[in-house]
């Protein structure tokens, strides 16, 4: 009976190639099951809306004798998909502490109003909530706590351009 006792241990060695294909067949189909879902999870912060486009603000000769900020309307091109939006914002534009020029939101950081600018005070007042900005965005006072935003600027072809 030398068959009956060689059975033994081929069948178990069959139960655990069997087994361990088994798991490691269950293991790929996981990882294969799982890439959408992480994929899924990480899209929201791997995903960019739009590309950053530059838009002119105007030539150089405008912005070379500033006393006093200046508003001006900018386009802005957005791309989603195949659907392209033109809208247009309006934007600040003055010399900073440094002298150097630079392109400011018209938009209070705190509630979202439109800011004037008020020559009487020489700054940005909000008229929901009163806060004040300099010309460079900085916070002089009020309930707003972040400064205005401010957009990256350069000179192409004697143009002054904002990256938005």
């Amino acid at each position: 009976m030398k068959g009956g006792d060689d059975a033994g241990p081929v069948s178990g060695n069959r139960r655990s190639f069997l087994g361990a294909l088994v798991a490691l067949g269950s293991f790929c189909v996981g990882g294969l099951l799982s890439v959408p879902l992480i994929r899924f999870a990480l899209f929201p912060l791997l995903r960019r809306t739009t590309e950053l486009k530059e838009s002119p603000v105007g030539p150089s000769s405008q912005f070379s004798s500033l006393t006093e900020p200046i508003v001006r309307t900018i386009q802005i091109e957005q791309l989603d998909g195949w659907r392209k939006a033109v809208s247009e914002k309006a934007v600040y534009v003055t010399k900073g502490e440094q002298g150097k020029l630079c392109v400011l939101s018209s938009i209070c950081p705190h509630l979202g109003c439109t800011l004037p600018w008020v020559s009487g005070k020489k700054a940005f007042v909000c008229p929901c909530h009163g806060s004040e900005f300099n010309t460079s965005g900085r916070v002089l006072s009020g309930p707003a706590q972040a400064a205005l935003s401010q957009f990256g600027t350069q000179f192409a072809n004697n143009v002054l351009t904002v990256t938005l």
